[in-house]
């Protein structure tokens, strides 16, 4: 979808390789920048899926010549990305102004936790940092637990990666409309904070309390997981009336007066006790067949490699195992290309001498 697209990636952490990755999904020509003689991040591997797709190239960006062939390439580029400190490509002499000056189009997408101003802006931080400072953990625990959300979901990817890719995409659309290059600020803070619009929304029903396990999503009975005999954990949240009846149907309540009662807050600490107590009674097996094919809005809560293995999940495809790596397909699919395989992952520095001879051939 994204054929002649062609954006240069400055290697990074986390997000920012990670928009990369789903732009290159998505069938952009994404040249990522790989640091000359360095090593991987700790914990990464020397060829990460994150890098899938994409073309490699080793570059020192303190060395004249190599700064030069960047500069190359962000004049034949629609975008950049990099994720430094505010700063850090502006004294590398790769700043918005400089690569602006040999391309007046390009999109200079900026990705960082704290954004480009602001106090924060110079100081470290990680995910967990962000999204507790933006608002967007407060709800992630049940009351009397430190709020804790799974690592990167929430704000590297879905307030920093997929807002960058939104932004990028918007400035090139921009561009190609003759309204010449941006740069594009996409700060974790912004866009987590910008995520919790739709909760927002609710608390203007007052549907959402500033008190955890007190709002419409994240007090209930009917909106949680519970673990089960055997350690596994089962999935509730059946919001709407017709299907929370469908799921006291399914585990024979339909008539027990101890969960007649919905939308009641002050009884939800009771019968989430007393739903606790039945699905600690069997295993997870059990009540993935109870509920199986039902409008309950029930399912089991899966690691990853149990997730590759569920029928629905296989039967899409969505997690594959390529030369031994499990990895999560391309998304979202488009009906002119239904079936999205990922691309190959490069060697660090693969197309170096290509691409350098593409450069000074032009």
């Amino acid at each position: 979808m994204l054929q002649g697209l062609r954006i240069i990636e400055i290697e990074a952490l986390g997000p920012a390789p990670f928009a990369g990755m789903l732009l290159a999904d998505l069938g952009a020509d994404v040249i990522v920048v790989h640091r000359k003689t360095a090593r991987p991040a700790p914990g990464m591997p020397d060829r990460s899926v994150l890098d899938r797709g994409k073309r490699s190239i080793e570059l020192d960006l303190k060395a004249t010549e190599d700064v030069m062939a960047l500069k190359a390439l962000a004049r034949r580029s629609e975008a950049l990305i990099e994720g430094f400190r505010p700063g850090v490509m502006e004294r590398l002499g790769l700043g918005p102004v400089d690569l602006q000056s040999v391309n007046p189009d390009l999109v200079y997408g900026r990705m960082t936790g704290w954004g480009q101003t602001g106090p924060r802006a110079q100081t470290a931080g990680h995910d967990l940092n962000y999204i507790s400072v933006s608002g967007a953990a407060w709800y992630a625990s049940n009351a009397g637990e430190p709020p804790f959300t799974p690592p990167t979901l929430v704000g590297d990817i879905g307030g920093g990666a997929l807002y960058l890719v939104a932004g990028i995409l918007a400035g090139v659309l921009a561009a190609r409309a003759g309204r010449g290059g941006t740069v594009v600020d996409a700060a974790i803070v912004d866009g987590s904070a910008h995520m919790m619009n739709l909760l927002m929304a609710l608390a203007q029903t007052g549907g959402l309390s500033m008190a955890r396990s007190k709002s419409l999503l994240d007090g209930p009975h009917w909106s949680r997981c519970y673990a089960c005999a055997d350690g596994g954990y089962m999935s509730v949240q059946c919001l709407e009336p017709k299907f929370y009846a469908e799921f006291l149907s399914c585990l024979g309540l339909g008539d027990d007066p101890d969960f007649a009662s919905q939308f009641e807050p002050e009884s939800w600490p009771r019968q989430t006790a007393l739903m606790a107590g039945i699905f600690a009674r069997h295993p997870r097996s059990h009540w993935e067949a109870v509920f199986a094919g039902s409008d309950a809005c029930v399912a089991p809560t899966l690691d990853p490699r149990q997730s590759a293995a569920e029928p629905h999940m296989a039967a899409r495809g969505v997690w594959q195992t390529i030369d031994g790596v499990l990895q999560a397909a391309p998304a979202p699919r488009f009906s002119t290309q239904p079936e999205a395989a990922p691309r190959a992952i490069p060697v660090r520095g693969q197309h170096t001498d290509a691409i350098l001879d593409w450069l000074k051939s032009e």
